[in-house]
Order: structure tokens, then C-alpha cells, then sequence
């Protein structure tokens, strides 16, 4: 993968990535091997996205006041994702609270990826400087091959 421009472009990239992942999930059936798989891939990638984005997007964001109320909202929902992905992970997949929580994931995280595109980025490109925005994002994708590379 080549670098991305700025750290929009690379955060844009991999929310497809969870969007595509997470509408998969949710249209699996069962304890399925596929849906043990799909989901192994949702939780290391919304870890992984998690902990580099909040390293890397917005502890710079903390320190701006015009940026900062978002981005502690941003955190906040990563933990409620957090709880929706631990309710998950200690449900029977073939249950019947599996899917709907599933669902509620789905809901919560296309939310949490349309706000920070809609309102997060264009404050946030305000703020940060361009040279900000390149070098955060080598930073991102780093910080996340890294992860992936040992499965968060």
C-alpha cells in the first residue's frame, strides 16, 4: 500500500474497511465458521484502528480547544464499541442476543465513522497543519501494520 496523502485519507481507508467488514458480519447465520472469522477480523480491526487513531489523530486533537470536546467524544464511543465487542465475543454465536448485538455494532460504528467524517475531520483540518497531516498518517499506517501484523 502506498502512503496516503494525509491522515483523512488514511482513517477514510480503513473505516471502508470496518463498514465492509461489519455488513458482512451481520448477514452471517449461526456459529458459522465464517462468522467466527468475520468477526476475529472485526474485533482486531476496530482494536487495532482504535488505539492507533486515538494515538495518532486525536491525542494531537486533545490539544487544541477547538478540537478537543470532539475528540473526547470520539474516545468515548471507541469504549462503547469496546463493551458491544466484549458482549459479543462472551455470547454463543448461534444465540439469540448474538445477532442483535451484532446489529447494535453495526448501528453504533457506522454512526461513530460518519460523525468523525462529517464533523471530526473538517475541524480537525483545520487545526492540523499539512505537514501534521502527512506525517500523522505515516505514523497511523505504521502504528497499524504493526498491529495487524501481530493481531492487535
Amino acid at each position: 500500500m502506498t502512503d496516503p496523502a494525509t491522515i483523512f485519507d488514511a482513517l477514510r481507508d480503513d473505516h471502508d474497511t470496518q463498514r465492509t467488514l461489519i455488513d458482512l458480519l451481520v448477514e452471517t447465520t449461526g456459529d458459522s465458521e465464517g462468522r467466527g472469522e468475520l468477526f476475529d477480523r472485526v474485533r482486531r480491526e476496530l482494536s487495532a484502528h482504535a488505539a492507533a487513531e486515538e494515538r495518532y489523530f486525536y491525542i494531537p486533537l486533545m490539544e487544541s480547544d477547538t478540537t478537543q470536546e470532539k475528540a473526547r467524544h470520539s474516545i468515548a464511543e471507541h469504549h462503547e464499541l469496546d463493551e458491544l465487542v466484549e458482549q459479543l465475543e462472551e455470547y454463543d454465536r448461534s444465540g439469540s442476543h448474538w445477532l442483535p448485538t451484532a446489529q447494535e455494532l453495526r448501528k453504533r460504528l457506522v454512526h461513530h465513522l460518519d460523525e468523525e467524517e462529517r464533523e471530526v475531520f473538517p475541524l480537525a483540518g483545520k487545526v492540523l497543519t499539512s505537514a501534521e497531516k502527512r506525517s500523522l498518517a505515516i505514523d497511523y499506517e505504521s502504528e497499524m501494520d504493526r498491529r495487524r501484523s501481530v493481531g492487535s
